[in-house]
């Protein structure tokens, strides 16, 4: 007899969460088997497990070691869940620049958000991590983007995303792009204080926020 939708999900977060990868990719292999949609399994399974392994890091209950592995069986579910991953259906593709801004190179919710935009219908163009700061506002113009995502797991390199707002005032395109940011350390606060257009404190909600700031967008260009 299949398993309820919550109990296979639940395996998915344990699996992250418990550095269990044999756990995880058996629940991925299940959901797939059961009919389960692949970005719910994502978004609320493998994510809310690596959140709470973000937590306990934030604490001081995992270190390095514990996130890599955890991260391992992430990323091991997740090879077999983005097969079955259903793209929108749009008819023009908003493009959107992320990354890790510079001095900092934890990149795992970074790639989470990644994946979960290029789902969405999102044009993805993926700095990857420790960006220099230049690079969000060069790339962002060489690709027309209209939103661009930043990410720290550090305090030490928060500042970097004001610095990216204020590289786009000084040449006079900042109403050009809609900014994103998110990561451990950063809150709505945060956000606000820098005049970012948005924050988001997990990737599921990063993909609801980046559709209502880019709302409009694809039909202005039409």
């Amino acid at each position: 007899m299949a398993r309820e939708r919550e109990e296979i999900l639940q395996d998915l977060a344990n699996g992250v969460l418990n550095l269990d990868e044999e756990l995880a990719v058996s629940a991925a292999h299940e959901a797939i088997a059961v009919g389960l949609n692949a970005f719910d399994a994502i978004s609320n399974g493998l994510v809310v497990g690596m959140n709470q392994a973000g937590e306990l890091y934030d604490q001081e209950e995992y270190f390095v070691p514990e996130l890599l592995i955890c991260s391992d069986a992430m990323y091991a579910a997740l090879e077999i869940l983005r097969p079955h991953l259903q793209k929108s259906d749009v008819t023009e593709k908003i493009a959107c620049v992320i990354g890790v801004v510079e001095g900092d190179t934890h990149d795992i919710g970074k790639n989470l958000v990644k994946i979960l935009l290029d789902v969405a219908g999102f044009e993805m163009h993926d700095l990857g991590r420790n960006v220099p700061l230049a690079d969000f506002v060069e790339k962002a113009k060489e690709v027309n983007a209209r939103l661009i995502c930043l990410s720290t797991l550090m305090t030490t390199t928060m500042d970097g995303m004001a610095s990216v707002i204020e590289m786009l005032k000084e040449e006079g395109i900042r109403d050009r792009f809609r900014v994103l940011i998110g990561g451990g350390p950063i809150s709505k606060a945060f956000a606000d204080r820098i005049g970012a257009d948005g924050y988001a404190d997990n990737a599921a909600s990063a993909v609801k926020v980046a559709k209502e700031l880019c709302a409009g967008f694809a039909a202005a260009r039409a």
